[in-house]
């Protein structure tokens, strides 16, 4: 392979391990939902409470996902689980998972940073939304406006940056799971 194919095939190899790490399934619902809870913007109290409360809910799902993982089991049926201290703890009560290879999905602190990063990059996106902008700041200040503008960037480059040089094995749920 020339330099160049090299690049690119690393570039999408990259671009592969953010896709599996980005929250898309809770962005996809607080994009549904954000409208509505921020009243397109002009909030009452009331309001401000169920968006906040949206966004905290969403980034701790962020978080917890963080953690899943799934396996083929012996028939190829895909299972999902959640990583313990001690391994995968199988959420489909029906099947099992040999104990030596539960230890294999066993927590690790590279998981804890990835958790954070993917909650951090959740509600940079959500505080980037113009609803949620609106309904918290209806004025903003010039400082605010750039930090709101800022903020992404840096966030997402920092987080783009841990992903993509400390991938995770996790394919959780909602990550494709390759057939071998």
């Amino acid at each position: 392979m020339s330099p160049m194919e090299k690049a690119i095939g690393q570039t999408y190899q990259s671009t592969g391990h953010l896709a599996k790490l980005l929250p898309s399934g809770t962005v996809l619902s607080f994009q549904l939902l954000a409208p509505t809870l921020a009243k397109q913007g002009h909030c009452c109290d009331m309001n401000r409470m169920l968006t906040g409360g949206l966004v905290m809910l969403c980034a701790l799902s962020c978080f917890v996902l963080s953690f899943t993982d799934s396996f083929r089991d012996e028939e190829g049926k895909v299972r999902y689980g959640f990583a313990t201290f001690k391994g995968l703890w199988v959420l489909d009560g029906g099947a099992t998972l040999d104990p030596l290879a539960a230890v294999g999905y066993r927590v690790r602190f590279i998981d804890f940073v990835h958790a954070i990063f993917s909650s951090m990059i959740f509600i940079v996106i959500a505080v980037f939304d113009q609803n949620v902008v609106s309904c918290f700041y209806p004025v903003a200040s010039e400082d605010m406006k750039q930090l709101l503008t800022t903020l992404p960037i840096v966030i997402g480059v920092i987080g783009s940056m841990l992903f993509v040089s400390f991938p995770t094995t996790r394919h959780g749920i909602g990550s494709p799971l390759s057939l071998h």
